[in-house]
Parts: C-alpha cells; sequence; structure tokens
C-alpha cells in the first residue's frame, strides 16, 4: 500500500489537465490540502491517532486522525484515484480517499481521561475537534470479481478490469448515504475476524457509491425545496456534527435547531432526507454505539454508562440498549 505524508505540501503544484471533472495526472492531489484549499505546513498538523491494517484478500486501508483547529474551514471530501502503468500490473490499485472533519474525540479515548469516565465529558479538557483522513486500497486481484464477464463497455467496468489506460483521479459528492459508512468505520467496536469481515462489506459499499457518483455525476434533486440552497444544507450538516458533540448531553430538538439557526420543521424534514433516518434514530443509534464500546471495550459499568450517556435511570438505558442491540447491556460486559 502506498502510505502518504498527508502533512506534507510537497503535492501543491503538480502539472495536471482537467477534462470532463477528472485529473489527469503522474500523481494524485493530496485529499487534505483539497479539503482544507490550501496546503498544510507540516508543523501544523498535529496526529492524534494513525491506524494502518490490511484485510487479507481484500483491502489496505488507513485512518489518520488530525486535531482540527477553530479557525480551519474545512470541506468535507471524497476523491476516487485510479492509477495505472502499462508495463506493471502489479503496481495498479484503486483506491478511495475520504477526509472527514467535526467530530470530537477524547484523546485519551485508550484509556479515558478522568473527566469523560466520571461523567464530567462537558468539562473534559482533552476532547478535541479531529479530521479524519481515510485511505482504502484495491488491488486488481480484488476487484476483478465484480466484473460480468462480458465485454467491458462502461467506465465502471473498464476501471474495475483495469483496462482504462490512463491514471486519474476524481472529486465525489458525500451524499448521506457514504457519510453514514463512513461514520460506521470510524465507530466500530469490532476486532480480529469480525472486524475485517466489516470492514470488508463497509469498503464494498463505498466502492458501489463511488463508483456509481462517477459514472452519472447528476444534479442531486431534493425533496424538500429549501435543501436546494447550500446554507441550509450546510446548517443540517451542522446539525449532526452538534448531535455526536453531545453524545452524553441529550438535546431536544428545539435545542438543536437553535444552535444551528434554522426553522425546526426545515430540520426534522432535512435531516431525514439528507441523512435518510430521523433526528431521534440517529441519535440514538450513535448513542447505543457510544454504549457499547464504553461497556465491551471498556469495561464500564452499566450504572456509569447509563450516567455518561445521560440517561434518568439504568432502568430507560438498559430498555433503549435492549431495543438497539437485541440484548441486555449487562450480558455485553460478560463477553
Amino acid at each position: 500500500m502506498i502510505v502518504q505524508d498527508f502533512s506534507s505540501s510537497q503535492q501543491t503544484n503538480l502539472p495536471c489537465c482537467i477534462f470532463a471533472g477528472y485529473y489527469i495526472m503522474d500523481q494524485s492531489p493530496d485529499i487534505l490540502r483539497i479539503a482544507h484549499k490550501q496546503p498544510f505546513m507540516q508543523e501544523e498538523l498535529e496526529l492524534l491517532q494513525h491506524i494502518e491494517r490490511t484485510v487479507p484478500g481484500s483491502v489496505q486501508y488507513s485512518i489518520n486522525r488530525y486535531r482540527k483547529m477553530p479557525q480551519w474551514n474545512m470541506e468535507d471530501t471524497g476523491m476516487l484515484v485510479y492509477h495505472y502503468e502499462k508495463n506493471n500490473s502489479q503496481a495498479n490499485y484503486l483506491e478511495l480517499r475520504f477526509c472527514i472533519s467535526g467530530n470530537v474525540y477524547c484523546t485519551e479515548k485508550e484509556t479515558e481521561c478522568n473527566s469523560c469516565k466520571f461523567n464530567a465529558s462537558r468539562n473534559c479538557v482533552e476532547k478535541a475537534e479531529s479530521m479524519d483522513v481515510l485511505s482504502f486500497s484495491f488491488k486488481p486481484s480484488y476487484l476483478t470479481q465484480f466484473i460480468n464477464g462480458k465485454k467491458q463497455t462502461t467506465l465502471s467496468e473498464g476501471v474495475l478490469s483495469f483496462k482504462h489506460k490512463t491514471s486519474f483521479s476524481k472529486l465525489l459528492p458525500l451524499c448521506g448515504k457514504t457519510r453514514m459508512a463512513i461514520e460506521a468505520l470510524l465507530n466500530n467496536n469490532y476486532s480480529d475476524t469480525l472486524e475485517n469481515i466489516f470492514i470488508n462489506a463497509q469498503t464494498q459499499i463505498l466502492l458501489l457509491y463511488s463508483m456509481d457518483c462517477m459514472l452519472e455525476e447528476k444534479e442531486e434533486v431534493f425533496i424538500c425545496k429549501f435543501l436546494a440552497n447550500e446554507a441550509d444544507r450546510d446548517k443540517i450538516t451542522k446539525a449532526r456534527e452538534v448531535l455526536l458533540q453531545h453524545i452524553g448531553e441529550p438535546l431536544t430538538i428545539k435545542a438543536l435547531s437553535r444552535k444551528v439557526a434554522i426553522n425546526e420543521c426545515y430540520l426534522k424534514k432535512g435531516f431525514k432526507e439528507m441523512f435518510g433516518t430521523t433526528i431521534f434514530d440517529f441519535y440514538q443509534s450513535q448513542r447505543m454505539e457510544h454504549a457499547k464500546y464504553l461497556l465491551y471495550d471498556k469495561g464500564i459499568s452499566v450504572t456509569e454508562v447509563s450516567m455518561l450517556l445521560g440517561y434518568s435511570s439504568i432502568s430507560h438505558f438498559s430498555t433503549a440498549f435492549k431495543k438497539h442491540t437485541g440484548i441486555k447491556p449487562c450480558e455485553l460486559l460478560l463477553h
């Protein structure tokens, strides 16, 4: 796998031409620079977490989490990179890159800082807003399973079979489905074999959405007409970020709408259309996934977890957890 130094600004002046929305070049542009709309200096970036792994026979991937400074204006960005070498098929690969910003994590996640551990997350000085840079690299031997065997007539078939003779990179729009798949990858609690199965499944979903975007880039038509306004879409996206930042401090829809300065009705309708779920269902799902992490990975008691997530009683938490996972929280602690 080609591991890039995302903090480098070496690729900011690459010669390229742009044709039909594609970058045709010897090297692909740095997605972090594109998301920021300008290069970063190496000393500006603080790496909070680095993960680099290989799922046997499937995908090689890396996740780099950086601290996001308040003054940085970042735009969530996706990119498909197709690398082709005529005389060296072993060097060919297809790569998906994503830059997602705005998620908030405790920088002592592996141990949980004292503030987070003792239900004082709002006062946690270790929490940091982040930028997640994800890379998923696929080799031709893996991608051939998706070819239907017929004569390749479409761009996607030519790319997956590496019959397309020119390397290129293409920026991809991040729809609600893609964001949810990325969020699931970033917050999964699986390990070992189950994690490999999960990563393989989610990356196939991302590959599907990315190839679909590459093939047919059409203007997104919204049922809610107000979503045609980019500023309103940004407010809905911001509302999702606020929910993630307040995972242990429940917000009413009224309070959430005030935080992002949008009408409650618009917020509810827009959120459902953009992310395919209601505000309540999304928030509950995120809380329960975080609860699974605290219970299974950290071994924190059911009582403490219910308090950390802002529940008024253990029974309310247990009922919600069982509804989401199918098991009682105490059963997870016994695994």
